[in-house]
């Protein structure tokens, strides 16, 4: 049994910065994906970077591409999520998530199994 805690967020202005963490109780280190999705109110779920743990490759959705970047520290059982130059559209309730994979990482929030109980992040 995979446990997932987010932190990090809150409420910036816009262009601000915020960091999220996702510390886990497992080792999810080797052979498993980690994944940041979003959920606005009315809208979809949304993911926006994912992370294959085996290797560190990463992958960005394109409305984060350049401006989020996902990242592990093996060492703190944790996967960080640095959001620079936020926009108003990134306000949404922040979710971690894991599954076990080989090679790629799914891109589907009902491909995940382990889940988070999410961090607001409010951007104004």
């Amino acid at each position: 049994q995979v446990q997932l805690v987010e932190s990090g967020g809150g409420s910036v202005q816009a262009g601000g910065s915020l960091t999220l963490s996702c510390t886990t109780s497992g080792n999810i280190y080797s052979s498993h994906c980690v994944a940041w999705f979003r959920q606005a109110p009315g809208k979809r779920s949304e993911g926006v970077a994912f992370i294959y743990t085996s290797s560190g490759t990463t992958y960005s959705a394109d409305s984060v591409k350049g401006r989020f970047t996902i990242s592990q520290d093996n060492a703190k059982n944790t996967v960080y999520l640095q959001m620079n130059s936020l926009k108003p559209e990134d306000t949404a309730m922040y979710y971690c998530a894991v599954v076990r994979a080989y090679w790629t990482c799914p891109i589907k929030a009902y491909d995940y199994g382990y889940w988070g109980q999410g961090t607001q992040v409010t951007v104004s």
